[in-house]
């Protein structure tokens, strides 16, 4: 973790340093060394957030980018007694869970279930594969909204496990890494969003920057239930298009049609 409890007050690991767990109470041992960020670990997490996950650069980098009071915030479970830690927690109420490594689709639901309002953004580095295939794959088509695309088959170009996610999902193809020349796609982060529009899912390319400034300002990064009606009224409206643009037939005998 980033942050322990030094004399109740939120403090990231240093030389020296003795704090407790926010989330459990328990002592934490502050690790200083020359290869990892400072951190924070426990002796031993089993009486603390079963979802715990060791913390990579690439995660830590994405947190810092909201401002310090809204990382590693408590959840307290009143149902069953468990205590969860949300990566981010926005003054407007937004949870963001940053995911490096894989992860359980029974976690997954459940972390989506216990967090209200949340958006994954998940690391597409991990696998070397994954951006080729984006890139290779990526036969978006434009809607009527800029930066939305309609896509027909989702899994064929993100990683399947994400693509029936409840809530938002974001995958950051460039990581830690800069890119140059700039490279809008690699530099750009896309969201696949809950829900289909017909057999379309929907997937809206944003910058990070753009991300972080909604969050800081909004409850919600996009508004994707309305977001969702918006496409497919837009692909009714398409279709009758179609329709009313398409050939007829006009019967002109016995077994004979003549196009008009």
């Amino acid at each position: 973790m980033q942050f322990a409890l030094v004399n109740n007050e939120k403090v990231e690991a240093a030389p020296g340093l003795k704090g407790v767990c926010q989330g459990c109470a328990a002592p934490m041992i502050a690790h200083c060394g020359k290869k990892r960020s400072w951190h924070w670990t426990h002796h031993s997490t089993a009486n603390c957030d079963r979802w715990w996950e060791p913390e990579t650069e690439w995660h830590r980098a994405w947190k810092n980018q909201f401002p310090r009071e809204w990382q590693e915030i408590r959840h307290h479970d009143k149902q069953n007694n468990e205590v969860h830690i949300a990566d981010v927690l926005t003054v407007h109420g937004s949870v963001i869970e940053f995911q490096h490594s894989s992860i359980h689709p029974e976690e997954r639901a459940a972390r989506e279930a216990f967090y209200k309002n949340l958006i994954w953004i998940v690391d597409g580095t991990r696998l070397k594969r994954d951006y080729p295939r984006f890139r290779q794959r990526m036969n978006f088509r434009r809607s009527m909204m800029p930066g939305h695309f309609l896509v027909d088959f989702p899994e064929k170009c993100f990683p399947k496990d994400w693509v029936a996610c409840r809530v938002p999902v974001i995958f950051d193809f460039r990581g830690l890494n800069a890119v140059d020349p700039p490279d809008p796609i690699l530099d750009g982060l896309w969201c696949i969003l809950p829900g289909r529009a017909g057999h379309h899912a929907v997937v809206v390319g944003m910058s990070a920057g753009n991300l972080v400034n909604t969050l800081s300002s909004r409850a919600q990064l996009i508004p994707y239930k309305e977001t969702m009606a918006l496409a497919e009224e837009v692909q009714r409206q398409e279709a009758k298009t179609a329709m009313s643009t398409a050939p007829r037939l006009l019967a002109v005998g016995p077994g004979r049609r003549q196009r008009f």
